[in-house]
């Protein structure tokens, strides 16, 4: 039971980084249609910029986040403005397969910053732990759960409560209905770029919390995609229901795949997530949450 336990405690806070990428991935959606890509690159860059500022600049690490979050979110605006705006219009594949090439670039400005090497984040959680119910719980784990429920709770608040939250709700219902009513769609698109890109950030943060940051955390974003498409590509609880599923899946794989079914080979846990997408395809082709009447990539 405590075996069990353990890896739902994993699962769980690796939920909450899976939920970070994929609702930079609705958040996008939901406001331009756009399938994007390059989320795994934001996240590495946003990493990127939280450990240049704790280690190198030795801020402190409250500070370096504040400091990475203001340029992650004016790296969503720049790659939105620059190449997404002039892409308005265009086939919606046109536009999957610029955020493809983004994802590169991105990738490797990222790598070419930060090196080849794994480099330490500078948190203050690194591999400590604490023991409850014969549990070994990480920091970095309750550090992950209390940040994911913060940001989702100020996110909900700011779609209800605030005039761009307001419409950005508007642009996601109809845009054509948001411009008769004077919302600057334009200014949506830039913003929803910001706070994905800013969500992507935390994302990179968890990833690289204790162990280093390396550009296998693009990697492991990557499985954000089966996430929002197990949850609905236009559902924001669909992100968060479809990330426990997968993330929870995956560590109960991890934990007892090599004991009962060593047939599937090594590292069966990294497919897993896709296994799950497969399943719920199968039954609900536009996802848990997600409306039908997608039109998808």
């Amino acid at each position: 039971m405590t075996q069990f336990l353990q890896a739902l405690v994993n699962g769980v806070s690796l939920a909450g980084i899976y939920a970070l990428v994929a609702l930079g991935f609705v958040i996008i959606y939901k406001s331009m249609q756009v399938l994007n890509f390059a989320q795994p690159a934001l996240l590495l860059l946003g990493g990127y910029w939280v450990l240049y500022f704790a280690t190198i600049w030795d801020l402190p690490f409250g500070i370096a986040i504040l400091i990475g979050a203001a340029l992650a979110a004016l790296t969503g605006v720049i790659v939105e403005r620059t190449t997404l705006r002039p892409m308005v219009g265009k086939p919606v594949f046109a536009v999957a397969i610029l955020t493809i090439g983004l994802n590169t670039v991105i990738t490797v400005i990222a790598l070419d910053l930060m090196g080849v090497e794994t480099r330490q984040m500078g948190d203050p959680w690194g591999l400590k732990f604490v023991q409850f119910a014969g549990l070994n719980i990480a920091h970095r784990q309750i550090a992950v759960i209390v940040t994911v429920v913060l940001l989702v709770s100020l996110l909900l608040a700011f779609f209800k409560f605030s005039r761009m939250g307001l419409a950005m709700r508007a642009t996601a219902f109809d845009q054509e209905v948001a411009l008769t009513q004077g919302v600057s769609v334009s200014t949506v698109f830039a913003m929803s770029w910001a706070i994905a890109a800013v969500l992507a950030m935390f994302g990179g943060v968890f990833l690289g919390s204790g162990i280093g940051l390396d550009r296998s955390a693009a990697v492991v974003a990557l499985k954000a995609l089966p996430v929002v498409v197990v949850g609905g590509l236009d559902s924001i609880a669909g992100a968060i229901v479809g990330a426990l599923m997968v993330a929870v899946a995956e560590t109960l794989a991890a934990t007892y795949q090599p004991q009962y079914a060593t047939f599937l080979g090594k590292g069966f846990s990294q497919l897993v997530p896709y296994v799950v997408m497969f399943i719920v395809l199968l039954f609900r082709p536009y996802g848990l949450f997600g409306t039908k009447e997608i039109e998808r990539v």
